[in-house]
């Protein structure tokens, strides 16, 4: 058997279904690619028999509503939480009104138990993290000073700058895999 081969066999065993969440991040500054990254490992650890969900923050204001429609217009009026449910899925938007954002434990403990949470953004959380770096960008890496960046995936990793930090190839799907695999810490489900 090859080496990816028995990753993907350990890591799709017993361990990971169990009453425990792990969570990774993916982590670099806009543009970096890690949306297109996520896109692309989400199906790889899918395949491996794996409860995938994510959490995204974003700096934007962000809407997933329209003006005109009845949830819209019932979250406008003053509800603090909405769900919509339809056929095929479901959403809660819960409003702020100002309030703090909530710290990225509180968001994991609304989600649904899953094997693994991929969490994009919350770059100063201090969990494990692959940072997503490209030198074309013209940016600097966040790590050493991020807390959590335990590897550097890059399209040329022999521009990363010196250091002890792991560092993989955006190319080598199978190898990113195993090592989120690999790094991501548990956290108690809900």
């Amino acid at each position: 058997m090859l080496c990816s081969d028995l990753m993907r066999k350990r890591w799709s065993g017993p361990e990971w279904n169990n009453a425990v969440m792990r969570v990774f991040g993916i982590a670099g500054y806009s543009g970096m690619g890690k949306t297109t990254l996520l896109e692309r490992l989400v199906p790889e650890l899918t395949s491996r028999g794996l409860v995938v969900s994510l959490i995204k923050h974003s700096h934007k204001a962000i809407e997933i509503d329209r003006p005109g429609k009845d949830s819209y217009r019932l979250r406008e009026a003053g509800c603090s939480e909405v769900l919509l449910l339809g056929d095929g899925r479901w959403a809660l938007m819960h409003e702020l009104r100002g309030a703090d954002e909530p710290p990225l434990a509180y968001l994991l403990s609304r989600l649904q138990r899953c094997d693994l949470v991929l969490v994009e953004g919350f770059k100063e959380g201090d969990f494990p993290k692959l940072e997503v770096w490209r030198a074309a960008v013209g940016k600097p890496t966040l790590w050493p000073s991020w807390p959590g960046i335990c590897g550097i995936a890059s399209d040329t990793p022999a521009a990363l700058p010196a250091g002890d930090v792991q560092r993989l190839d955006l190319a080598d799907l199978e190898g990113l895999a195993d090592f989120v695999l690999a790094h991501a810490a548990e956290q108690a489900g809900p």
